[in-house]
């Protein structure tokens, strides 16, 4: 494998640690924050997930798909490899339920905020976005893992 192959693997690699560990740690600190039933710290933690987001998953995202076109044309595997397919598949899926939570992180952030300013509770808006958010997580945090398998043990899979 030559030297430009080996930098590709190692930048494709950690963009799915980057994903996965971020994610994670997101997943964590927000359920911990909301379990604590108190605005000011969910507005924090909020706050930090959304810049957390931006600079880590937002570029992770977008090199992603690139390093991983690039190591596919180094290594000589054929896009339409099946496990590749069935990767970017659920990349997309990831996607679609990445989207709607990044928004839904910054309303959350924004609601929390404002209960802390006024120092109330976290209204019943504040609480129902974060089931969606939590529900969101589920098949998101799934298809990652799922990409990851592929990744790593790139089965023979037939389309």
């Amino acid at each position: 494998m030559s030297l430009w192959a080996d930098i590709l693997r190692w930048a494709h690699v950690i963009g799915g640690t980057v994903l996965f560990g971020t994610g994670a740690g997101i997943a964590f600190f927000m359920l911990m924050a909301q379990r604590s039933g108190r605005a000011d710290i969910v507005a924090h933690v909020a706050g930090t997930v959304v810049i957390a987001d931006t600079i880590f998953t937002a570029t992770a995202v977008i090199v992603q798909p690139i390093t991983g076109v690039l190591l596919a044309q180094a290594v000589g595997w054929p896009l339409s490899e099946g496990w590749i397919v069935l990767s970017l598949l659920l990349y997309v899926v990831t996607g679609l339920f990445w989207l709607p939570v990044v928004w839904i992180q910054i309303r959350i952030r924004n609601l929390a905020r404002q209960a802390a300013i006024e120092n109330v509770a976290l209204p019943a808006e504040e609480k129902r976005l974060f089931r969606i958010w939590f529900a969101c997580g589920f098949p998101a945090f799934a298809a990652v893992l799922a990409i990851l398998w592929l990744m790593v043990t790139r089965p023979e899979i037939g389309f």
